[in-house]
């Protein structure tokens, strides 16, 4: 699991033998330092994924919301409020690893990829899924026109992982003039799955389905999670060996804020799990995450995280 706290604004990890029990490998600290690889000195969001090339791929939104509090600059926001809107950042933090321990990094200014691109409000919760039939690494983000409204954007990525390929085109035609941030591929059968956040009186999952990766999603009635309170951050991870999923997501509507956890084996009902602590998921030695991203690991690679910050746990 790769997530972020608010309080640092940095990159973290946490691992798992069973997909129910999550450690923390630097016992709930940092293992990399926001303002060590991103322009606005903190990152959020991150996410991770592991190419075919079996490269582990990560991104991360490179933005700080308390940076005037920390001294990182002068002003709330980098730019104006009232012409950009809340956070407006204009990069995301992309990074790759051969090993988990050692990473590459750097960021990617979207407002500076593609003539048009210029006048962006924000570049957010950015996500990674390897797109068999172009053989590219398809990125889909959260992006606005200067104040206007969040929507969920697509492009291809080249093969070293530096650039977009193909300017940023809309994912998902969401009715109206609600927001929609925070979107979640994933694939069961021949449907795409994309879990996404509606931004109204209350935050919440919503769901579409297509046939293809990038195109023709058809929004679901109802809500995914069951939570009173706002919630955001959806992500999934399947439990390995089952034809099961989990859906995971960040209630920020909760004091303090803690991840839910929803499970399905069929995108079409969804049990409910509980909290972090309050149920059958478990976090041994953190707390108080936010936005996380969960993949599966081959025991090799999990015995040498283990090993590497020195964990007591046996694959």
């Amino acid at each position: 699991m790769v997530y972020f706290k608010d309080e640092d604004h940095s990159l973290h990890f946490a691992l798992s033998k069973d997909g129910y029990s999550f450690t923390d490998v630097n016992q709930g600290n940092p293992v990399i330092a926001g303002d060590s690889i991103s322009e606005q000195k903190g990152v959020r969001d991150p996410y991770i994924c592991q190419g075919p090339d079996g490269v582990f791929y990560l991104a991360a939104t490179d933005l700080h919301i308390y940076a005037q509090k920390a001294g990182y600059r002068k002003t709330q926001w980098e730019r104006d409020g009232k012409q950009y809107g809340w956070g407006n950042n204009r990069g995301l933090v992309l990074m790759h690893s051969k090993d988990l321990i050692h990473w590459s990094h750097q960021v990617l200014r979207v407002d500076k990829g593609f003539p048009g691109l210029d006048s962006i409000g924000c570049a957010w919760a950015p996500e990674l899924i390897w797109d068999r039939s172009r053989r590219q690494m398809m990125l889909y983000f959260t992006m606005r026109y200067g104040n206007g409204i969040n929507r969920i954007y697509y492009a291809y990525m080249n093969r070293t992982f530096t650039k977009m390929v193909s300017f940023p085109k809309l994912l998902l035609d969401f009715p109206g003039s609600k927001s929609t941030i925070d979107g979640d591929i994933t694939k069961m059968g021949n449907k795409y799955h994309l879990l996404f956040v509606t931004n109204g009186t209350a935050a919440g999952i919503r769901q579409a389905v297509s046939d293809s990766l990038h195109s023709g999603y058809v929004i679901k009635d109802g809500w995914i999670d069951p939570e009173p309170k706002s919630c955001e951050a959806p992500t999934v991870f399947k439990r390995i060996g089952e034809s099961r999923w989990v859906i995971v997501y960040d209630i920020y509507g909760i004091q303090p804020a803690n991840f839910g956890f929803s499970e399905t084996g069929d995108f079409v009902n969804f049990k409910d799990l509980g909290h972090f602590n309050e149920g059958i998921m478990k976090a041994t030695n953190f707390s108080s995450p936010k936005h996380p991203g969960i993949i599966q690991l081959s025991i090799k690679d999990a015995r040498r995280l283990a090993a590497y910050w020195q964990l007591d746990m046996e694959f």
